[in-house]
């Protein structure tokens, strides 16, 4: 059965006119047939052809016609040249604060926005405290936007997007804005949507955001459509093109073009890279200060390996229970002082208590590690498949503990848990419960690790004077 086309482009280009003086526009109205305006072409023949249901990731150096190309896509622009067909509801998040009246309250912007998106008074109004509690501004909603901050903009807009349960949604660089709670509480957002069988266009710079979510991803430039891909190799290609010399660019973009005649991938039948792939770009860990010793750094972290009860994630879920109950998860230094600011390569526990309000057989306890957009780090069950704990009885509490050991560079984290057991002969989730708890993660002085995950690595260098005196001589004539 072929998969139903949602949006299809063909031949698309837009042209936008540029004049030198105010009054030339005026001149070209008055003298028909004059041309006083530079023509400048943010598209140029883009074909694309996406199927229900899959996510295409977008990426390009600022000024190839990314936003140009959603809001065509979108409607609020339209091209020059070519056809669009969009089928269903579609949502966009495009740039910050668009859709918006800046007079009017939040309150006031949801059912002003609501309506436009096709929903009816009475639709939004049910709807209405879901979209407060998503974007979470408290008393603000109530005031005019104009007020807002960036990140309100953005939580606003963003609850508004994704609550009319679109067909397809748009986000343009949306989710860099924002804390760490609410970023993994969008990602959340947009998995649902992809659970649900939604389209969902997303643009960023972030690199493994588009790996990690995304089926398929084109690589934009200069208006050109220059290659699609799975997710990983266009983000390669984008990385070599941004870190090119100028005088290589060219050459560069030509390369990645005669890659069209090698078999890719269709945008119709994405690979799912998401859930298999961690890539992408990643600046380089900064130094401390020279001047400081290394104890006087130790002793700083050491400061850090705190406990701050306001880093809570604001997205989490907890599954109805079958018969247990997950208490308190959290985690500890191995002495039992309880931390989410941790330090890189020291040892911590992850405890949590389950009450076990009917009796059960075949119990396994479980704990998972993911990143703010939900990408699935590291996980483990308590027990294997042959080494169940063969029977808890009714009232029975359980104190689950995983020790380990944070391998994982500086950035935040949430973490899952979940309990197993037999119910009706089958196999099911006692309880379980989606990022109940976030950590932080604090630099090691010793790391000279990058991304996400540290392996230990330990530079070595071995300068050979006389290869690079030779070298320098040869240079010098």
């Amino acid at each position: 059965m072929s998969e139903e086309t949602i949006i299809k482009l063909r031949n698309v280009s837009k042209c936008f006119k540029r004049y030198n003086h105010p009054g030339d526009r005026l001149k070209e109205i008055i003298l028909p047939g004059k041309n006083l305006a530079a023509e400048f072409w943010a598209l140029r023949d883009i074909n694309l052809e996406l199927t229900k249901g899959h996510t295409l990731g977008i990426v390009g150096r600022n000024g190839s016609g990314k936003s140009t190309l959603l809001q065509i896509i979108v409607g609020t622009l339209t091209p020059t040249n070519g056809e669009v067909e969009v089928k269903g509801r579609i949502s966009a998040l495009l740039e910050l604060g668009s859709g918006f009246n800046p007079e009017f309250t939040g309150r006031q912007n949801v059912f002003f926005n609501g309506q436009l998106l096709g929903l009816k008074t009475e639709e939004i109004a049910k709807r209405f405290d879901d979209i407060a509690s998503f974007a979470d501004i408290g008393d603000f909603m109530e005031q005019p936007v104009k007020t807002y901050s960036s990140g309100m903009f953005v939580r606003l807009g963003f609850a508004v997007a994704t609550s009319v349960d679109p067909d397809v949604l748009v986000v343009d660089e949306a989710l860099s804005v924002g804390d760490e709670a609410f970023q993994r509480k969008c990602f959340a957002r947009i998995q649902t949507i992809q659970e649900k069988g939604g389209t969902i266009l997303f643009v960023s710079h972030a690199a493994s955001s588009v790996v990690q979510l995304c089926d398929t991803a084109i690589l934009l430039d200069h208006g050109e459509l220059l290659m699609s891909h799975q997710p990983k190799y266009v983000v390669s290609k984008y990385q070599k093109l941004i870190y090119a010399s100028p005088d290589k660019v060219e050459g560069i973009r030509q390369e990645i073009r005669n890659l069209k005649t090698v078999e890719e991938p269709s945008i119709t039948n994405g690979s799912n890279a998401k859930a298999n792939e961690l890539d992408g770009k990643h600046e380089l860990k900064q130094e401390d200060d020279e001047t400081e010793s290394l104890a006087q750094r130790r002793l700083k972290i050491e400061l850090d390996e705190i406990y701050d009860p306001e880093m809570t994630p604001s997205n989490t879920i907890i599954y109805p229970s079958r018969g247990a109950k997950i208490i308190d998860p959290r985690i500890t230094t191995p002495t039992g002082q309880i931390v989410n600011h941790l330090v890189g390569r020291k040892e911590y526990i992850y405890t949590y208590s389950v009450y076990f309000s009917r009796s059960t057989e075949k119990v396994r306890f479980g704990m998972l590690i993911k990143t703010i957009s939900g990408f699935e780090l590291a996980g483990t069950s308590f027990h294997s498949v042959w080494q169940d704990i063969k029977y808890i009885e009714a009232g029975s509490t359980v104190n689950v503990q995983f020790k380990f050991k944070c391998m994982l560079n500086q950035g935040v984290y949430f973490l899952n848990a979940g309990v197993t057991g037999l119910v009706d002969e089958e196999l099911t989730y006692l309880a379980r419960c989606i990022d109940v708890a976030m950590f932080r993660v604090q630099p090691c002085p010793e790391s000279f690790g990058t991304a996400v995950v540290d392996l230990l690595v330990e530079p070595c260098l071995n300068v050979q004077k006389d290869v690079i005196h030779k070298e320098t001589l040869i240079d010098r004539v």
